[in-house]
């Protein structure tokens, strides 16, 4: 049996091809107020966002825990499984990776080898779909594994932030370090890129921040993997994909993803950007 891939939802995996490459996705907490909700089975993203500016107090979001992860290891492991690729978020900056890796040392009857993407959302979920299709190729774990290290370096996630508020009120930035200040009506365009979150550019308009996305992505290119996120913005996505439709791989069917609310809550909503591996040279 080929090696099982599981990773979690913030991964943002589409499901259409988790499904095909048959990839194990564990759901992470959305909370909300005193309820909370596992993302993708018991609240959709759809539902999430449409409601969120209702929500009486801002929602949260929380690791799968290390119970669900043995759970599920040891489900595969009695459909047969004998080896584990178990691909998370950058352990740096959600707590995911360490709950994988609790439920991996009390899991019975199947080896579990982690893998610490360095990433978040899609930037994470381009490097389990190159793991999945390279296990059903047969590859090794060992190969799998210098495959999945050689792109990491490559590996890059990138967008406009268009409102300052949920990324002020997630605490995951800190703003005299990035030099934001008060300027909430500022675009910022943030870079995740080896477990490192940056300020690569603060723009004055969403137009301009647009350009300097497309800008940023043609410095990097050619590209192995590249795709478009957003936060509840699908029209302003397609726009941003019919404007870098030069940049994707030829052959490849470009992947439009909406950001899981793990995520999203923290970006707030109108985020757009992309995630990418650049091709080796």
């Amino acid at each position: 049996m080929p090696i099982s891939i599981v990773t979690d939802s913030a991964c943002d995996v589409p499901e259409h091809l988790a499904q095909a490459l048959q990839i194990t996705v564990v759901p992470v907490y959305v909370n909300i107020g005193e309820q909370s909700y596992l993302e993708g089975t018991e609240l959709t993203r759809q539902e999430f966002y449409d409601n969120l500016s209702n929500y009486p107090v801002y929602p949260t979001t929380a690791a799968p825990a290390s119970g669900a992860f043995k759970e599920t290891y040891e489900r595969l492991a009695a459909q047969g499984a004998t080896q584990i690729l178990s691909i998370h978020l950058a352990s740096s900056l959600s707590a995911t990776y360490n709950a994988a890796r609790l439920g991996a040392e009390s899991a019975d009857g199947v080896a579990v080898t982690l893998f610490d993407s360095r990433q978040i959302s899609l930037g994470a979920g381009l490097l389990v779909l190159l793991a999945a299709e390279a296990a059903a190729e047969g590859k090794s774990m060992d190969e799998i594994l210098k495959l999945l290290s050689e792109r990491v370096e490559r590996t890059r996630l990138f967008g406009m932030i268009d409102d300052l508020t949920a990324l002020r009120r997630s605490g995951r930035v800190s703003w005299p370090q990035f030099g934001l200040g008060t300027l909430l009506s500022i675009k910022p365009v943030m870079m995740i890129h080896r477990s490192e979150i940056t300020v690569v550019a603060k723009i004055r308009t969403r137009s301009r921040a647009v350009n300097h996305l497309v800008t940023m992505l043609a410095e990097i290119e050619p590209f192995e993997r590249l795709a478009v996120i957003h936060v509840n913005a699908p029209n302003e996505a397609e726009k941003l994909r019919v404007r870098a439709r030069h940049l994707f791989p030829k052959q490849a069917t470009p992947i439009v993803a909406t950001i899981t609310p793990a995520i999203g809550t923290h970006l707030g909503l109108g985020a757009i950007g992309f995630a990418c591996i650049s091709s080796g040279s």
